[in-house]
C-alpha cells in the first residue's frame, strides 16, 4: 500500500505527459503523413527550407518543383514538404471552371495587391468616356513657345 503511494505521482505525471505531449504530437506527424502524400501535379508548395515552388512531377519519395520567372526545375525529397500553399483544384472537364475556383482566383489576386492597388478601380473598368473626359480635364502645364523652339534646335 505504502510503495503504491510513492508509485502514484510517477505514473499520474506519465499519464499527463502522453496526453499533454505524447498524443497532440503523434496527431501532428499523421496530419503532415498525410498532407505530404496528397500532394500532386499543379500544386504551390514550400519547402522546409523556404523555397516556393509548383509541382510538376511526382514520384514515389519524390517531387520536381519549378520555381521562379526562369522555370527552374529541381528535385526534392517529399519530406522535405513543409506547406501546400495552393493546392491545384483542376476542373472535370477541360475548360470547365467551377464558380468557387474563380472567386478563390479573385480573392488572391486581391491579396496579393498591396492595399493602395486594392481600393484604387481598376482603369479597365471605367468606360472610355470618362477616361476621355478626366484627360481633358487635367490641367495642362503652360511652356512658353521660347523654350520649345531652344529645344527643339539642340536635337
Amino acid at each position: 500500500m505504502n510503495s503504491m503511494m510513492t508509485l502514484l505521482p510517477l505514473i499520474l505525471l506519465f499519464v499527463v505527459m502522453y496526453f499533454l505531449l505524447i498524443r497532440p504530437q503523434k496527431k501532428r506527424e499523421r496530419e503532415t503523413a498525410a498532407m505530404r502524400n496528397s500532394v500532386r501535379v499543379g500544386d504551390e508548395i514550400i519547402t522546409i527550407g523556404g523555397i516556393k515552388g509548383k509541382i510538376v512531377k511526382t514520384k514515389e519519395e519524390s517531387l520536381v518543383l519549378q520555381v521562379g520567372a526562369d522555370k527552374v526545375k529541381f528535385e526534392i525529397m517529399r519530406w522535405a514538404v513543409s506547406k501546400v500553399e495552393n493546392p491545384s483544384s483542376e476542373p472535370m472537364f477541360e475548360g470547365e471552371v467551377s464558380a468557387e475556383s474563380e472567386d478563390e482566383e479573385e480573392s488572391s489576386v486581391k491579396k496579393s495587391r498591396p492595399k493602395r492597388m486594392r481600393k484604387a478601380a481598376p482603369v479597365e473598368d471605367e468606360p472610355a468616356e470618362e477616361v476621355a473626359e478626366k484627360a481633358e480635364e487635367a490641367p495642362t502645364e503652360d511652356v512658353p513657345e521660347s523654350e520649345t523652339d531652344e529645344a527643339k534646335e539642340d536635337k
